[in-house]
């Protein structure tokens, strides 16, 4: 099947609702995309029309994102694209889905401190619950009826983020220095 994929980068419109399903945890929310040119006449930078997307992630990326994301928070989703249409109320609407492959934080606009999610010993584990368990083609289809869930588990958040402690220590030391000037 070929599939259009596609990477889009905009901002968290609603929350994130999660809920299990038979086939696995999946989490919805809609995303905002906004072309932003620049207006040589004005010499500032201005919005165009904005498109709306409903992303939609399975299992585990579903269960990271919505322990993860919250509305108005940049990000760039990966995805394989899917336009629908459909008649509600007398009227034909067009429908743009993405079902969401990898999403991230948009760092061009922030910082982000990863945790990785604690994952249960094998020996806990379903067999062939795991995701990408299996071989190669089952691993990348819909979810299987009776995948093994978990809500993640986060790690312990660092006490400060070692990016913004090394800015700090940078700016205090060039803060001491003395610079004489001829």
């Amino acid at each position: 099947m070929n599939d259009t994929t596609v990477t889009l980068v905009g901002n968290v419109a609603t929350a994130v609702e999660y809920r299990d399903t038979a086939t696995g945890g999946v989490a919805r929310f809609r995303f905002a995309v906004t072309a932003r040119r620049w207006d040589r006449e004005k010499g500032l930078w201005s919005d165009g029309p904005t498109s709306f997307y409903t992303v939609s992630a399975w299992r585990s990326l579903g269960a990271n994102l919505a322990a993860s994301v919250s509305v108005g928070e940049p990000l760039v989703v990966h995805g394989r694209l899917r336009v629908r249409e459909d008649e509600r109320d007398g009227q034909r609407k067009t429908f743009v889905d993405v079902a969401a492959l990898a999403v991230g934080h948009d760092l061009s606009r922030g910082t982000a401190a990863f945790r990785r999610v604690a994952r249960p010993l094998r020996a806990e584990a379903e067999p062939g619950s795991w995701p990408g368990a299996g071989s190669g083609a089952e691993s990348r289809t819909e979810p299987q009826v009776g995948a093994l869930e978990r809500a993640p588990v986060l790690g312990p958040a660092p006490d400060r983020d070692p990016w913004a402690v090394a800015a700090e220590e940078a700016a205090a030391e060039s803060a001491t220095q003395l610079v004489t000037v001829p």
